[in-house]
Protein backbone atom coordinates (compact mmCIF):
# COMPACT_ATOMS: atom_id res chain seq x y z
CA UNK A 1 0.00 0.00 0.00
CA UNK A 2 1.30 3.37 -0.66
CA UNK A 3 0.99 6.02 1.67
CA UNK A 4 -1.36 8.15 -0.40
CA UNK A 5 -3.32 5.08 -0.50
CA UNK A 6 -2.88 4.26 3.54
CA UNK A 7 -4.08 8.09 3.99
CA UNK A 8 -7.27 7.66 1.97
CA UNK A 9 -8.69 5.05 4.30
CA UNK A 10 -8.71 7.55 7.10
CA UNK A 11 -6.77 5.85 9.95
CA UNK A 12 -7.43 7.53 13.70
CA UNK A 13 -3.99 7.51 13.90
CA UNK A 14 -0.76 6.57 11.88
CA UNK A 15 2.56 5.50 13.82
CA UNK A 16 5.98 6.77 11.69
CA UNK A 17 9.63 5.54 12.00
CA UNK A 18 12.25 7.90 10.71
CA UNK A 19 12.71 11.54 9.79
CA UNK A 20 12.22 11.06 5.81
CA UNK A 21 8.52 8.68 6.35
CA UNK A 22 7.26 11.31 9.10
CA UNK A 23 8.21 14.26 6.20
CA UNK A 24 6.48 12.85 3.45
CA UNK A 25 3.37 12.07 5.58
CA UNK A 26 3.51 15.51 7.08
CA UNK A 27 3.16 16.28 3.10
CA UNK A 28 0.12 14.43 2.78
CA UNK A 29 -2.28 15.07 5.65
CA UNK A 30 -2.83 17.78 7.90
CA UNK A 31 -5.58 16.64 10.16
CA UNK A 32 -4.72 12.80 10.43
CA UNK A 33 -2.78 12.04 13.48
CA UNK A 34 0.55 11.37 12.76
CA UNK A 35 2.71 9.70 16.62
CA UNK A 36 6.28 9.79 15.17
CA UNK A 37 9.80 8.40 16.13
CA UNK A 38 12.65 10.74 14.53
CA UNK A 39 15.67 12.75 14.59
CA UNK A 40 15.35 16.64 15.91
CA UNK A 41 11.68 17.47 14.86
CA UNK A 42 12.33 21.32 14.66
CA UNK A 43 15.26 21.02 12.65
CA UNK A 44 13.59 19.01 9.96
CA UNK A 45 10.12 21.18 10.17
CA UNK A 46 7.95 18.64 11.51
CA UNK A 47 6.98 20.20 14.58
CA UNK A 48 7.21 24.32 15.75
CA UNK A 49 7.51 23.39 19.13
CA UNK A 50 8.46 20.44 21.61
CA UNK A 51 6.38 21.37 24.16
CA UNK A 52 3.29 22.51 21.72
CA UNK A 53 3.62 20.70 18.58
CA UNK A 54 0.99 22.78 17.25
CA UNK A 55 0.04 20.70 14.37
CA UNK A 56 -1.01 16.71 13.21
CA UNK A 57 1.73 15.62 14.74
CA UNK A 58 3.81 14.28 17.45
CA UNK A 59 5.86 11.90 18.72
CA UNK A 60 9.82 10.88 20.19
CA UNK A 61 12.62 12.78 18.95
CA UNK A 62 16.00 10.47 19.33
CA UNK A 63 18.08 12.54 18.30
CA UNK A 64 20.56 13.60 20.95
CA UNK A 65 21.85 15.87 18.93
CA UNK A 66 26.26 16.17 17.76
CA UNK A 67 27.48 15.12 21.11
CA UNK A 68 26.09 11.82 20.82
CA UNK A 69 28.54 11.42 17.56
CA UNK A 70 31.60 12.20 19.78
CA UNK A 71 30.89 10.44 22.87
CA UNK A 72 30.98 7.07 20.73
CA UNK A 73 34.11 7.67 19.04
CA UNK A 74 35.59 8.73 22.63
CA UNK A 75 33.90 5.31 23.79
CA UNK A 76 35.39 3.44 21.40
CA UNK A 77 38.80 5.26 21.64
CA UNK A 78 38.61 4.61 25.52
CA UNK A 79 38.78 0.35 24.14
CA UNK A 80 40.94 0.41 20.92
CA UNK A 81 44.53 2.28 21.60
CA UNK A 82 45.62 5.29 19.34
CA UNK A 83 42.37 5.28 17.57
CA UNK A 84 43.09 7.49 14.48
CA UNK A 85 41.90 6.33 11.77
CA UNK A 86 38.16 5.82 11.70
CA UNK A 87 35.78 4.38 9.04
CA UNK A 88 31.87 5.77 9.41
CA UNK A 89 29.82 3.07 7.66
CA UNK A 90 26.60 4.96 5.83
CA UNK A 91 25.05 6.18 2.80
CA UNK A 92 26.30 8.98 0.89
CA UNK A 93 23.63 10.94 1.78
CA UNK A 94 24.41 10.57 5.31
CA UNK A 95 27.67 11.35 4.89
CA UNK A 96 26.28 14.52 3.18
CA UNK A 97 23.75 15.31 5.28
CA UNK A 98 23.83 17.00 9.02
CA UNK A 99 24.46 13.90 10.69
CA UNK A 100 27.79 12.94 8.58
CA UNK A 101 29.19 16.88 9.04
CA UNK A 102 28.27 15.81 12.87
CA UNK A 103 30.33 13.07 12.90
CA UNK A 104 33.13 14.62 10.74
CA UNK A 105 33.37 17.81 13.42
CA UNK A 106 33.61 15.26 16.34
CA UNK A 107 36.12 12.93 15.20
CA UNK A 108 38.19 16.47 14.32
CA UNK A 109 37.42 17.82 17.79
CA UNK A 110 39.19 14.39 19.40
CA UNK A 111 41.81 14.38 16.45
CA UNK A 112 40.74 11.28 14.60
CA UNK A 113 40.79 11.03 10.62
CA UNK A 114 37.20 10.05 9.31
CA UNK A 115 36.75 8.93 6.32
CA UNK A 116 33.26 7.11 4.76
CA UNK A 117 32.75 3.73 3.96
CA UNK A 118 29.55 3.85 1.54
CA UNK A 119 26.66 1.91 0.74
CA UNK A 120 25.80 2.32 -2.63
CA UNK A 121 21.92 2.17 -3.78
CA UNK A 122 19.97 0.04 -4.13
CA UNK A 123 20.39 -0.64 -0.53
CA UNK A 124 20.74 -4.17 0.22
CA UNK A 125 22.35 -7.78 0.88
CA UNK A 126 25.06 -7.06 -2.03
CA UNK A 127 25.73 -3.31 -1.05
CA UNK A 128 26.40 -3.96 2.94
CA UNK A 129 28.70 -6.64 1.90
CA UNK A 130 30.42 -4.95 -0.70
CA UNK A 131 31.05 -1.76 1.63
CA UNK A 132 32.60 -3.55 4.42
CA UNK A 133 34.30 -6.09 1.53
CA UNK A 134 36.48 -2.67 0.71
CA UNK A 135 37.68 -2.35 3.89
CA UNK A 136 41.41 -2.37 4.65
CA UNK A 137 42.22 -3.74 7.82
CA UNK A 138 45.46 -2.64 7.95
CA UNK A 139 44.35 0.83 7.75
CA UNK A 140 41.78 1.31 9.53
CA UNK A 141 41.50 1.24 13.90
CA UNK A 142 38.04 1.49 14.00
CA UNK A 143 34.54 1.76 12.98
CA UNK A 144 30.98 3.44 13.76
CA UNK A 145 28.23 3.07 12.39
CA UNK A 146 25.20 5.58 10.90
CA UNK A 147 21.87 5.25 12.72
CA UNK A 148 19.99 5.96 9.06
CA UNK A 149 16.73 3.86 8.38
CA UNK A 150 17.94 2.41 5.38
CA UNK A 151 20.78 0.36 7.92
CA UNK A 152 18.33 -0.35 10.42
CA UNK A 153 17.38 -3.57 8.23
CA UNK A 154 20.77 -4.83 7.90
CA UNK A 155 22.09 -4.13 11.33
CA UNK A 156 22.54 -8.03 12.10
CA UNK A 157 24.15 -8.50 8.51
CA UNK A 158 26.54 -5.66 9.73
CA UNK A 159 27.64 -7.17 13.33
CA UNK A 160 28.34 -10.79 10.96
CA UNK A 161 30.34 -8.80 8.34
CA UNK A 162 32.28 -6.39 10.83
CA UNK A 163 33.14 -9.97 12.92
CA UNK A 164 34.67 -11.58 9.73
CA UNK A 165 37.28 -8.56 9.38
CA UNK A 166 37.90 -8.23 12.49
CA UNK A 167 37.66 -4.48 13.63
CA UNK A 168 36.71 -2.99 16.93
CA UNK A 169 32.91 -1.33 15.99
CA UNK A 170 30.95 0.78 18.15
CA UNK A 171 27.16 0.60 16.95
CA UNK A 172 23.62 2.10 17.39
CA UNK A 173 21.79 -0.48 18.57
CA UNK A 174 21.58 -2.62 21.74
CA UNK A 175 20.99 -5.70 19.87
CA UNK A 176 23.76 -5.80 17.60
CA UNK A 177 25.82 -5.87 20.84
CA UNK A 178 23.88 -8.90 21.97
CA UNK A 179 24.47 -10.50 18.68
CA UNK A 180 28.27 -10.42 18.98
CA UNK A 181 29.17 -6.92 18.12
CA UNK A 182 31.50 -4.91 20.32
CA UNK A 183 29.99 -2.12 22.07
CA UNK A 184 26.75 0.66 21.83
CA UNK A 185 25.25 3.56 22.56
CA UNK A 186 22.19 4.66 22.46
CA UNK A 187 18.80 6.22 23.84
CA UNK A 188 16.54 3.27 25.32
CA UNK A 189 14.49 1.85 21.82
CA UNK A 190 12.29 0.03 24.00
CA UNK A 191 11.66 2.96 26.30
CA UNK A 192 10.95 4.71 23.50
CA UNK A 193 8.61 2.41 21.99
CA UNK A 194 6.22 2.60 24.66
CA UNK A 195 6.36 6.16 24.90
CA UNK A 196 5.12 6.10 21.18
CA UNK A 197 2.41 4.33 22.16
CA UNK A 198 1.11 5.75 25.14
CA UNK A 199 1.12 8.98 22.69
CA UNK A 200 -1.33 6.85 20.53
CA UNK A 201 -3.54 5.56 23.15
CA UNK A 202 -3.87 9.05 23.98
CA UNK A 203 -4.82 10.41 20.65
CA UNK A 204 -7.51 7.63 20.37
CA UNK A 205 -8.84 9.02 23.52
CA UNK A 206 -9.28 12.19 22.37
CA UNK A 207 -5.98 13.73 22.79
CA UNK A 208 -4.74 16.82 20.29
CA UNK A 209 -1.08 15.76 18.49
CA UNK A 210 -0.78 19.40 18.45
CA UNK A 211 -1.17 19.40 22.58
CA UNK A 212 1.08 16.83 22.94
CA UNK A 213 4.97 17.44 23.94
CA UNK A 214 6.97 16.05 21.57
CA UNK A 215 9.46 14.26 24.13
CA UNK A 216 13.05 14.27 23.73
CA UNK A 217 14.80 11.74 24.97
CA UNK A 218 17.50 11.94 27.05
CA UNK A 219 18.45 8.79 28.79
CA UNK A 220 21.44 6.81 26.87
CA UNK A 221 22.55 3.80 27.48
CA UNK A 222 25.91 1.80 26.93
CA UNK A 223 26.43 -1.52 25.80
CA UNK A 224 29.41 -4.07 26.09
CA UNK A 225 30.46 -7.39 25.17
CA UNK A 226 33.31 -8.68 27.23
CA UNK A 227 33.47 -11.82 24.83
CA UNK A 228 33.82 -9.95 21.29
CA UNK A 229 36.17 -8.02 23.28
CA UNK A 230 38.33 -11.29 23.97
CA UNK A 231 38.13 -12.23 20.47
CA UNK A 232 40.02 -8.48 19.33
CA UNK A 233 42.77 -8.98 21.86
CA UNK A 234 40.82 -5.89 23.44
CA UNK A 235 40.10 -5.09 26.92
CA UNK A 236 37.48 -2.70 28.68
CA UNK A 237 38.43 -0.24 31.32
CA UNK A 238 37.26 -1.23 34.48
CA UNK A 239 35.32 2.12 34.69
CA UNK A 240 33.64 1.56 31.17
CA UNK A 241 32.53 -1.61 32.45
CA UNK A 242 30.82 -0.47 35.73
CA UNK A 243 29.37 2.40 33.95
CA UNK A 244 27.94 0.21 31.57
CA UNK A 245 24.13 -0.71 31.84
CA UNK A 246 24.64 -4.09 29.80
CA UNK A 247 27.69 -6.16 29.77
CA UNK A 248 27.70 -9.50 28.24
CA UNK A 249 30.47 -11.91 29.39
Amino acid sequence: MTLFALIRTNPDAVWSGGTPLTSRFKKLTSTIPIVASTGDPIRFGLVSSLAHPGGNITGVSVDAGIEIWGKRLALLGQVVPKLINVLLVSTQGGWDGAGGKAVRDAAQKLGISLVNAPLLSPFNEASFRGAVGSIQRDQVDGLTISDEREIYAYRFLLVELIQQIRIPAIYVHRDQVEAGGLMSYSYDAKAAARRNAMQIVEILHGANPADLPYFQETRFELAINLRTARTLGLEFPDGLIAAADEVIE
